[in-house]
């Protein structure tokens, strides 16, 4: 729980020397010694965020941390959602419904009310 105490301390300082919406998108992942390790989503993260790190090593020193250095590094896996996109659940038409559907596209004027019940007749038939 230390490590975890220490690494969210180093982030919160760093987060704070930070623009907030690349402050929103860093993990220090490792101390190391007088150096640390952040983790960014992507390549344009880590650009501006190398542009930063002498000022931001400087405030984290002042903050009582001893940090000499902070390594950037890209881990594309921030950016993704673990959850599961649902199974689509469609019952196909049952035949009462098809015929009337046939019913409704011969009372239905031209236009595009018939054409789109046409596009379904003619998916669910095939």
């Amino acid at each position: 729980m230390r490590t975890v105490r220490e690494l969210l301390a180093v982030q919160a300082v760093l987060a704070g020397t930070l623009p907030p919406a690349l402050a929103r998108r860093i993990r220090v992942a490792r101390i190391d010694g007088p150096e640390i390790t952040v983790m960014v989503p992507g390549p344009a993260h880590a650009a501006r965020l190398r542009q930063l790190t002498e000022a931001a090593a400087s405030r984290i020193r002042d903050a009582g941390w001893p940090i000499e250095r902070i390594v950037v590094r890209i881990d594309a896996a921030m950016d993704r959602t673990w959850t599961e996109k649902p199974q689509r659940e469609a019952e196909p038409l049952g035949e009462n419904a098809l015929k009337s559907f046939e019913d409704l596209g011969r009372r239905v004027a031209p236009g595009p009310l018939a054409d789109a019940i046409g596009r379904l007749l003619r998916h669910h038939r095939s």
